[in-house]
């Protein structure tokens, strides 16, 4: 089955969205991009929002959010109460953010990482599962 993915950045991410867009497509995702559409300076909230509340209400299988540190985003996303979002700057932490923490946004530092590593890290990111165990009681403490 064919996962939906939620995506979106700020200006400082913009360049990244629109190539991990495209890396998506071609992987064979169906992709809904809620903006920004441009580099003209924005306020990352206004993109992260949609994005948390899309996946949150399980319109979307997952998330990506860029931007130039990630720390925005993900401060965003999080202020959602069904999204576990992961600033992720290696493929070992998006796998540990998906087994352990079931995170479901994947956060990229577009100022820090090169692209390919941003698409191996959300390879990494969508692909991963779960374990469940001893994580799952560990999850359920999380939502306030």
């Amino acid at each position: 089955m064919m996962k939906k993915i939620a995506i979106g950045s700020d200006h400082a991410g913009f360049e990244y969205k629109e190539a991990l867009k495209q890396w998506l497509e071609k992987n064979g995702y169906d992709v809904k991009d809620f903006g920004t559409y441009s580099t003209a300076s924005t306020d990352y909230p206004d993109f992260a929002h949609p994005v948390a509340e899309a996946v949150e209400k399980k319109e979307f299988d997952q998330g990506v959010l860029v931007c130039g540190s990630a720390n925005g985003v993900a401060i965003t996303a999080n202020k959602h109460q069904g999204i576990r979002a992961a600033i992720c700057w290696t493929e070992e932490l998006a796998s540990l953010a998906r087994l352990h923490n079931d995170a479901n946004i994947v956060c990229i530092p577009a100022r820090f990482i090169s692209l390919d590593l941003a698409e191996k890290i959300t390879n990494k990111f969508l692909t991963e599962a779960f374990e469940g165990g001893r994580h799952a009681n560990r999850v359920g403490k999380i939502s306030c």
